[in-house]
């Protein structure tokens, strides 16, 4: 009897919605009609979203991909033995050596799109558990001084330094400690947390524990957006399954030693803000709450409670496995280890680039993403989500790195960076930065609920030609409140977006 083949094929939401469960479908029939023996493997994507469905194949020599394949395409795949590694025009040749993967350095991501992320056997077989196996024979305190020696900083947008922020947690005192996982993504343009959650679940859940057994905590949350049913599904079955597999540690009762749970937001951006995540997992309305105390003192229910993105607790596993000095050795400056960053908008090869930082925003939006998928020229990106700044061709050779963007008056957020091409006009986008502020804002301070609106007004009114001089300044003067009189980034980084548009396209506003 001829071997088994393995084929994988993903059930990532992304490869999903362009039909990747009729693709594996078509394969599975075609193999029983041609009396062909396979597995069929279901993964998360690599990110590589403009060849999804992505069909890979185990061969001797590793594993060949195709893509994007259609369910009509299956047929023809087989005519050519893509089962075997076969030639086909879809075929790319070894996955991992196709450029705009091999280009990367994959440390978070490094079992994306090649385990099954439901396999802790998988998992483990790819380096899983090592970090916690490690950590479970460290003190805390050498957890948290490995953590800090990394150099790993928030990677939800704050950059703040991980370490510091555990260090405090760990040294309060109290009856009970929490992890909490911010896993909110509703910066435009980002799915970086949902590819890891939906590909490599595991990690995550790793992560968390680590973070646990570092500050004295015995419970998790992940608050996760309503937007990801898939995500949501996977992360279920995977808490489950550690749990299950005692990887959670055990109390006398059996109970798991630290308990996860997950719950579901209901859709509002300002609950990506910790204090507001909080409040809602409390059951409140997501507000900002007044600093300090800061969580790691005081937060979930009054208790020391330390609150991460997903990429910040997904990077744990390989700092702790690896040591801090292997994650160290990525990045530049102040900036260390790599970032997810996540191509969109007009970009002919949008998905996930893990690159180190001090990769220039030109090589990820020419080398990697291969220019506009329309043709027409690049004319800003915007980097860091809806309040990110509008960055200008002119200025395309600037790393990616916090200090860097921050000098240029830019953020690197969640690393979501959003193509625009030379037919969009950025009087327009300022409105939508105010008008997104408006919508979103939780209420609680006047500059964010009140200085949104008027500043939305304002840009109508310069749209119009309306006094521009005079609605020009007025509008600086509403930037300047929102920045020094807000509560919280939401009302104090719209202008942002404004004042980038502003100052590089000033041709759009009438100048």
């Amino acid at each position: 009897m001829a071997d088994r083949v393995k084929i994988f094929a993903p059930c990532d939401a992304a490869a999903l919605s362009v039909g990747a469960d009729d693709v594996a479908a078509a394969i599975a029939a075609e193999a029983a009609k041609r009396n062909i023996e396979i597995d069929l493997v279901r993964t998360g994507t690599r990110g590589m979203l403009w060849l999804e469905p992505l069909i890979e194949v185990e061969t001797s020599k590793g594993r060949v991909a195709y893509g994007p394949v259609e369910p009509g395409d299956v047929a023809s795949l087989f005519n050519a033995s893509f089962h075997k590694g076969g030639e086909h025009k879809l075929g790319h040749g070894a996955a991992k050596e196709i450029p705009y993967f091999a280009k990367q350095e994959r440390l978070t991501f490094a079992r994306c799109g090649v385990i099954d992320p439901l396999s802790l056997k998988d998992y483990e077989a790819h380096g899983g558990i090592a970090g916690l196996g490690k950590a479970l024979k460290m003190d805390r305190a050498d957890i948290v001084a490995e953590v800090t020696e990394s150099g790993l900083r928030g990677r939800g947008g704050a950059g703040f330094p991980t370490g510091i922020k555990w260090k405090t947690a760990a040294a309060q005192t109290a009856d009970q400690k929490y992890i909490c996982c911010n896993a909110d993504e509703g910066d435009s343009g980002t799915f970086a947390d949902r590819i890891l959650i939906e590909g490599d679940p595991f990690c995550l859940i790793e992560g968390m524990v680590i973070a646990a057994l570092a500050v004295g905590a015995s419970e998790g949350y992940i608050y996760l957006r309503s937007e990801y049913p898939h995500a949501a599904a996977t992360l279920r079955k995977a808490i489950t399954l550690w749990e299950e597999a005692g990887l959670s540690g055990r109390n006398d009762d059996g109970s798991p030693r630290f308990k996860l749970h997950l719950r579901m937001g209901a859709g509002a951006y300002i609950c990506g803000e910790e204090s507001s995540m909080l409040e809602s997992l409390e059951g409140k309305r997501g507000q900002v709450k007044v600093k300090p105390p800061i969580p790691a003192i005081s937060g979930l229910f009054g208790k020391p409670t330390i609150v991460n993105n997903v990429l910040t607790l997904a990077a744990v596993p390989e700092i702790i496995a690896k040591g801090a000095a292997h994650y160290k050795d990525f990045g530049m400056g102040r900036s260390r280890g790599t970032q997810a960053f996540q191509l969109a908008g007009d970009i002919a090869r949008g998905g996930l680039v893990e690159k180190a930082f001090g990769v220039t925003l030109r090589e990820l939006i020419e080398d990697f993403g291969g220019g506009t998928r329309s043709g027409k020229p690049v004319r800003t990106v915007q980097a860091g989500g809806p309040l990110g700044a509008y960055v200008p061709a002119s200025q395309f050779d600037i790393a990616m790195d916090y200090e860097a963007l921050a000098e240029a008056g830019a953020m690197l957020g969640h690393g979501g960076i959003v193509v625009f091409n030379d037919s969009v006009d950025m009087a327009k986008q300022a409105r939508f930065a105010m008008e997104f502020c408006e919508i979103e804002s939780c209420g609680k301070c006047t500059p964010c609920r009140i200085g949104a609106v008027r500043g939305k007004e304002t840009i109508d009114k310069i749209i119009n030609g309306e006094n521009r001089t005079e609605n020009l300044a007025i509008l600086e003067d509403l930037c300047d409140l929102m920045v020094d009189g807000s509560l919280c980034a939401m009302g104090g980084l719209t202008p942002m977006p404004v004042r980038s548009a502003v100052r590089h396209f000033p041709e759009d506003f009438g100048g």
